[in-house]
């Protein structure tokens, strides 16, 4: 198993602060689409970077206050909707992020020799808020982590109600922007309106939606979640450089055109397939994220800042799955990729307004892409990160980049421990 270092109590010197806008911001409620306020998007997401050389917390701060004036939603706060309590809305009263300074007697050179994957400790670098629920936690929390060596930790945690991936890359990179350039004008404004992703009305849900729709039998579902359920989760991490991906995509017999994350999101989905050594007969599923930016019509603007993503489903038989090569399993996930359109996504907006729905995980694959977002890319002015990835390991799974490698991917995801030496074993069969 790869190597996970334990991090040490931190040293507070001081109580953690609110930092606010520095200027005026517009005090109104936002409406959160139907993309935005899902049931399974009510967390965090939450991101470890680390640098060579630390930057002072003062310039930090200034910069992140001037930054949360354009990007004042995430210093405001989320509630209940007055109309519907099962609705969340975002008010936006410039209430502040969250910010705390930390101390931890590791050096740079200690984490990078032991962080190929997070272990529970890890969650020190990432001030706990004490909340009576996910909503009461501000949905920017930000903690920096003073090294002994003169490196810094820098841990954030957005909410991802408010955006998805591609918006949390666009606040970092400009905060990064003002902290360097602090007189110039951002290369990306974000846009706030939600409005293009209400719901039709009439509402009209006209396509089929896999990623909503539980099976009729639960057989072979409840033996899956009992072997999940009654064994300790770890952690399991591979990186995958690109001559190793293009060997992956050279067992795609015959050949199919396609993209590095379909070939490896293909190969994943197989090998953990093969490592639960799951029921020949169980359909199993794989979801992963597309960006709908510019699948609808019109697009969402530039800068669009909320969450722009729908899932798609590839699904198969086990027995298909594990026992043909590469090309079925992508051909699948393209196809899936491919049926994502305008209709599709006002499709998957309308059934959420009809009901609640949340996606089906009983005999799910779920992969996160964090990689070609520009996340690898934060610099303050000291230097780019050298390392960046989660903070926490998940049962999902997490396709994050490696630094120095922008074709490279690191795969990091949570198996039961009876599990976890053969799916890593399988991972490296290409």
């Amino acid at each position: 198993m790869s190597k996970s270092i334990q991090i040490p109590d931190c040293y507070y010197p001081k109580e953690p602060a609110l930092v606010t806008p520095s200027g005026q911001t517009p005090d109104h409620t936002i409406y959160l689409s139907n993309l935005d306020d899902q049931i399974f998007l009510r967390f965090s997401i939450k991101y470890l970077y680390l640098f060579k050389r630390r930057v002072g917390v003062e310039s930090l701060k200034a910069s992140l206050s001037k930054v949360l004036t354009v990007y004042y939603p995430l210093a405001g706060r989320l509630k209940a909707s007055s109309e519907n309590g099962e609705k969340l809305e975002l008010d936006c009263n410039s209430e502040g992020a969250l910010f705390a300074e930390a101390c931890v007697s590791i050096s740079v050179d200690q984490f990078l020799e032991a962080s190929e994957r997070p272990n529970i400790s890890w969650r020190k670098l990432l001030y706990r808020v004490e909340a009576e629920s996910f909503i009461s936690i501000p949905p920017l929390v930000i903690q920096v982590t003073h090294l002994g060596c003169g490196g810094m930790i820098l841990c954030t945690a957005i909410s991802h109600c408010l955006c998805d991936g591609i918006g949390t890359a666009q606040f970092l990179q400009a905060w990064a922007h003002i902290t360097t350039k602090p007189d110039t004008t951002l290369p990306i404004y974000p846009f706030h309106g939600r409005h293009m992703l209400k719901p039709r009305n009439p509402t009209k849900v006209t396509s089929s939606h896999p990623e909503f729709t539980y099976p009729a039998s639960q057989e072979h579902i409840s033996v899956l979640s009992q072997f999940l359920q009654c064994q300790q989760l770890v952690p399991v991490s591979a990186t995958f450089t690109s001559s190793q991906i293009l060997k992956i995509k050279k067992l795609c017999i015959p050949s199919l055109k396609c993209t590095s994350f379909e070939a490896l999101a293909a190969h994943v989905w197989r090998s953990w397939a093969m490592a639960l050594d799951l029921p020949p007969s169980l359909q199993v599923k794989l979801l992963f994220s597309v960006n709908a930016r510019n699948k609808l019509k019109p697009g969402l603007p530039r800068g669009f800042y909320g969450n722009g993503f729908v899932l798609a489903c590839a699904e198969s038989l086990v027995d298909q799955l594990v026992s043909t090569n590469g090309h079925y399993s992508v051909k699948l996930i393209k196809e899936a990729k491919e049926s994502v359109s305008d209709e599709k996504v006002r499709s998957v907006i309308d059934l959420l307004e009809k009901r609640k729905g949340k996606p089906d995980l009983s005999a799910s694959l779920v992969i996160s892409q964090w990689s070609k977002l520009g996340l690898e890319d934060l610099d303050f002015g000291e230097g780019r990160a050298h390392h960046m990835g989660p903070l926490a390991s998940e049962i999902y799974c997490i396709f994050f980049p490696v630094i120095g490698d922008f074709y490279g991917f690191t795969v990091l995801m949570s198996v039961p421990e009876k599990a976890a030496a053969k799916f890593e074993q399988v991972l490296k069969v290409y």
